[in-house]
C-alpha cells in the first residue's frame, strides 16, 4: 500500500481520536464485508478498504472476538499486521478449548466457567455485567471492552515481571491466529505430478474403480503372504490375525506394535514385509488418491484449517494431515517457479525452554553449546546418549530403567531446574491446576486414584514445558511473519518446532538471515523478566523441497 495510500474516513476518525500505533481498536467483520470499528466510546461503520488504510498508516492493535475475522478479512486480500484476539488470550487465561464470546464475556465477568450455559441455549447473549441491552457481546466496542478486561487480568498476574512477559505472550498468540488464517488459506505447495508418481510407487496407481482398487490392495497384501506359511491367517489389518500369522511363523510376541517388530525385521522376511506394508497401508488410507483429490487444490496447494491452540498445552494445530505427513511425501512438497523453501528447525528446543523457565543458570550456561547434551553429559559424568535420556527421563516424570536412573543423576546437577518439574509434577498429582511460564492455564483438576494422579503428575511436569516451548515458538513465528513479509515470504507450514517459508529465490538467503535473528529477538522478548539468559538455536536450510531442506 505503501506512502500513497489515501487516507480514509477511518484512519481520519481514529486519528481524531488519538489512537496511536499499538493501541486497542474494537474491530467486527460482517459476511458481506461490511465492518465496525470501535475505540474511545465511539463506533464507525466503515469497510475492509478503510481497514487495510488504518492498518498500514496507525498499525493499532485491532480488538477482535476470534480467527473468524481474520478469515474474512484475509478472504478479501487484508492482512492485519497484530491483533489482539479474545479467544486466544481466554484460552490462555482459563485453560480448555472453549471460547465462543458469550463464554469468555461471562468468564470476565465472574461467572464461573462451569455455570456458563453452552452456545445453543444463549443465542442472543447479551453482556452478564448488566449492560444496556442494546448491546451485543458480539459488537466491535464489547471486543474491545473484553480485550481491556483481558489485558487487566494478565497485568494482575504479575505487573512488569512474568505478567509482562504474559502480556508479551498473549499477543503473540494473539497475532498467531493472523497466521493461522493466512496458513488456512494459503495452503502448502505441492506438486501434483511429483505426489502421484510418489503414490503410484507406495500403493500402486490410481485407481480406475471399485475393483481395481481391491486388486491393487490384494496385490499390497500378497507381499507379506508370500512369506506366511501356507494355511497361515492372512488378514494383515486384524491384529489378533497378524499376531497368529507370526505365531505360525515362529515369531511369538505379546503384541503386533511396530516398535516391537523392529528387533526382527533384519531376522525375519515376513516381518520386513509387514512393516514395509504398514507403512503404505496408512499412506492408501489417510494420505492417498482421495486425500488428495479432498485437499490439494487445482493451484497446487494443499490446505487444512489451522488454529493457534490445540486446548491442552497451547500447540499450535491444522487439519488435512498437515501435521501428519508421511516423510516420504515431503518430496512432494516443492517451492513454486522463481521461489525457494527456507527450512528452520528450533534445536534441542524443550531442555533449552527447562533452563529459562526454571531460572537454572547451571542449565542455562549448558544451552551457550551447540549441542548442550555435551556439557550436560560432562556434568553428569556420562556419554551423550545417556545425558539426552535423563534429560528426557526428567521432564517426562520416567522413574524406572535407564531413564530413571540417567534422570535421577540430573537432581544433583541441576537442583533447580528438577525443582521446578517436581513443584509441577506434585501440583498436577493433587489436582491444582498449572500455569506456563507465559500464563495458560493447564487444567489438572480430574478422578483420584494412585495411577491417575501418577499419570497427572507426569503430564503436568512435562506440559508446562511443551507449553512454554509452544509459545516460543508462535512468538518466533509471528515474528518471522512481520519481518520477513517485506521479502515476499509467506509461511507455508508450522510443524511443532519447524517453519517453512516460501520465498522469491533472491531473497532466500535475506530471508533465512532473517529467520535466525527472528529468533533471538523472539527468545528475548519471550523471556522478559530478566531470568538467566538461555541461548536457542535453530537448523537453517534453503532448499527447492522440504524433503532437501530437511536433509
Amino acid at each position: 500500500m505503501g506512502d500513497n495510500w489515501p487516507v480514509s474516513d477511518l484512519v481520519a476518525a481514529l486519528e481524531r481520536a488519538g489512537v496511536g500505533a499499538g493501541e486497542l481498536v474494537g474491530l467486527s467483520v460482517a459476511a458481506d464485508g461490511s465492518a465496525v470499528a470501535a475505540a474511545d466510546g465511539a463506533e464507525w461503520e466503515t469497510s475492509v478498504a478503510d481497514i487495510a488504510a488504518a492498518d498500514e498508516k496507525i498499525r493499532p492493535r485491532w480488538a477482535v472476538w476470534s480467527q473468524d475475522t481474520a478469515r474474512a478479512l484475509t478472504g478479501q486480500g487484508i492482512r492485519l499486521a497484530t491483533c489482539w484476539d479474545v479467544a486466544a488470550v481466554h484460552r490462555l487465561l482459563y485453560g480448555g478449548w472453549r471460547a465462543d464470546p458469550g463464554y469468555a464475556w461471562a468468564c470476565l465477568h465472574g461467572q464461573p466457567p462451569g455455570e456458563v450455559p453452552p452456545v445453543s441455549a444463549q443465542p442472543d447473549l447479551f453482556s452478564a455485567a448488566g449492560e444496556a441491552a442494546d448491546e451485543p457481546v458480539l459488537g466491535a466496542a464489547a471486543a474491545l471492552t473484553a480485550a481491556r478486561l483481558q489485558l487487566a487480568r494478565l497485568e494482575e498476574q504479575g505487573g512488569a515481571g512474568p505478567g509482562g512477559a504474559r502480556v508479551g505472550t498473549a499477543r503473540a498468540e494473539s497475532t498467531a491466529e493472523l497466521l493461522c488464517a493466512e496458513l488456512s488459506a494459503d495452503g502448502l505447495p505441492v506438486n501434483l505430478t511429483a505426489v502421484e508418481d510418489l503414490l503410484a510407487q507406495i500403493i500402486g496407481p490410481r485407481p480406475r474403480g471399485p475393483a481395481d482398487a481391491a486388486a491393487i490392495r490384494a496385490e499390497r497384501d500378497a507381499a507379506v503372504l508370500r512369506h506366511a506359511p501356507a494355511g497361515a491367517p492372512s488378514d494383515l489389518r486384524s491384529p489378533a490375525q497378524v499376531k497368529l500369522l507370526l505365531a505360525w511363523s515362529g515369531i511369538d510376541v505379546p503384541d503386533t506394535r511396530a516398535w516391537r517388530l523392529e528387533e526382527f525385521r533384519d531376522r525375519s522376511p515376513l516381518v520386513a514385509a509387514l512393516l514395509d506394508w504398514r507403512k503404505a497401508e496408512r499412506i492408501a488410507t489417510t494420505y492417498g488418491y482421495a486425500w488428495l483429490d479432498e485437499h490439494l487444490g487445482p493451484d497446487g496447494r494443499l490446505r487444512g484449517a489451522w488454529t493457534g491452540c490445540d486446548g491442552a498445552a497451547g500447540r499450535m494445530t491444522a487439519s488435512s494431515g498437515l501435521h501428519n505427513m508421511p516423510a516420504v511425501l515431503r518430496r512432494a512438497v516443492l517451492a513454486e517457479d522463481g521461489h525457494l523453501l527456507v527450512r528452520a528447525d528450533l534445536g534441542q528446543i524443550e531442555p533449552r525452554v527447562l533452563a529459562a523457565v526454571s531460572g537454572d543458570a547451571a542449565l542455562a550456561a549448558a544451552a551457550a553449546a551447540d549441542d548442550m547434551y555435551l556439557p550436560v553429559a560432562a556434568e553428569l559424568g556420562v556419554d551423550r546418549p545417556t545425558a539426552k535420556v535423563a534429560m528426557i527421563a526428567a521432564m517426562y516424570g520416567q522413574t524406572t530403567g535407564h531413564g530413571g536412573t540417567a534422570g535421577r543423576r540430573m537432581r544433583t546437577a541441576y537442583p533447580v531446574a528438577m525443582g521446578y518439574l517436581d513443584r509441577a509434577d506434585r501440583s498436577a498429582r493433587a489436582g491444582r491446576d498449572l500455569r506456563t511460564y507465559g500464563g495458560r492455564l493447564l487444567r489438572m483438576s480430574g478422578g483420584g486414584g494412585s495411577a491417575r494422579e501418577a499419570a497427572r503428575g507426569r503430564y503436568g511436569r512435562n506440559a508446562v514445558i511443551q507449553g512454554a516451548a509452544a509459545e516460543l515458538f508462535k512468538m518466533w513465528a509471528v515474528t518471522v511473519r512481520a519481518r520477513t513479509a517485506p521479502l515476499g515470504a509467506r509461511i507455508v507450514l508450522c510443524l511443532h518446532d519447524e517453519l517453512l517459508v516460501h520465498v522469491p529465490a533472491e531473497y532466500a538467503q535475506q530471508a533465512a538471515d532473517q529467520v535466525g535473528g527472528c529468533l533471538t529477538e523472539a527468545a528475548r522478548r519471550w523471556a522478559a523478566d530478566g531470568r538467566p539468559g538461555v541461548r536457542f538455536i535453530a537448523d537453517i536450510t534453503i532448499a527447492p523441497s522440504w524433503a532437501e531442506a530437511k536433509s
